[in-house]
């Protein structure tokens, strides 16, 4: 796959994905949104990747939406350009494989909204959040769909309505990211994350990704009476008998993803 804004690649089984706009701040312009929406697309239909990086070139992660995009436009192009995000933002979800963030440094408005929609996120100490709209005038909408559900709602309306950047650090502790490592750490630690997820049956692994955003906006009976029709439908996989078997047995487990 050859591409304009975005790089691809595969180590392995794994698909690492680079945002590359950087002489851009790596914005989120129309055709780098399309073009990652057909790649994950393609990602998503492929058997051979079990997991995919999502990382960025140059200093910043991403600055959000590009702002020469969104001058004197009409409602009909504003609503594509965000229907387009949004789309992005549920194929982020709904592939197969789990999607990680590879956080090396800023990552803005709807920039954070990409990090905050992947499935698991790293970043790097120097990495930075923020959600700015409302200092020029328009409010980060899109991105608080994302952000208030990993956050919450009073972590992301602090971010929302001040504007202000948040640390790494403080990223990990609302839950943002999953963990801060020093920069020259970063692409060990998130191949690491992705060979481990890798090593898992890909059937069970994209049954739990869907189940797992399929449950979380259900209350809890709902949530409970859809997961245990799940877990008995997966019970019933080659892989989920022989996961147990092998572990009975004390052997490893042989995978067909089947």
């Amino acid at each position: 796959m050859s591409y304009e804004h975005i790089g691809f690649a595969t180590e392995g089984n794994v698909a690492v994905v680079t945002l590359n706009r950087p002489q851009r701040r790596n914005a989120l312009s129309l055709g780098l949104m399309q073009e990652l929406l057909a790649c994950l697309s393609e990602i998503g239909e492929r058997r051979d990747l079990r997991a995919v990086i999502l990382g960025a070139a140059g200093k910043v992660f991403s600055s959000g939406h590009d702002l020469s995009e969104m001058v004197g436009r009409d409602l009909s192009e504003y609503r594509r350009l965000f229907d387009v995000c949004t789309q992005l933002m549920t194929k982020v979800q709904s592939i197969p494989q789990p999607v990680i963030a590879e956080v090396q440094g800023i990552a803005t408005a709807a920039g954070c909204q990409l990090v905050a929609t992947c499935d698991l996120a790293i970043a790097a100490e120097e990495a930075a959040f923020a959600t700015p709209g409302v200092k020029i005038g328009l409010f980060c909408t899109t991105p608080m769909v994302a952000l208030s559900r990993a956050v919450g709602r009073k972590r992301a309306l602090e971010m929302l309505y001040t504007g202000e950047m948040i640390d790494a650090r403080r990223a990990a502790e609302w839950g943002l990211v999953n963990r801060v490592v020093a920069a020259d750490q970063l692409r060990a630690e998130t191949r690491q994350l992705a060979e481990r997820i890798a090593g898992a049956s890909d059937l069970v692994v994209a049954l739990g990704k869907q189940a797992f955003y399929t449950q979380i906006d259900l209350d809890q009976p709902k949530a409970y009476a859809y997961a245990k029709e799940v877990m008995s439908m997966n019970a019933l996989a080659h892989d989920a008998q022989e996961g147990i078997s092998s572990f009975l047995e004390k052997r490893a487990p042989c995978w067909t993803g089947r």
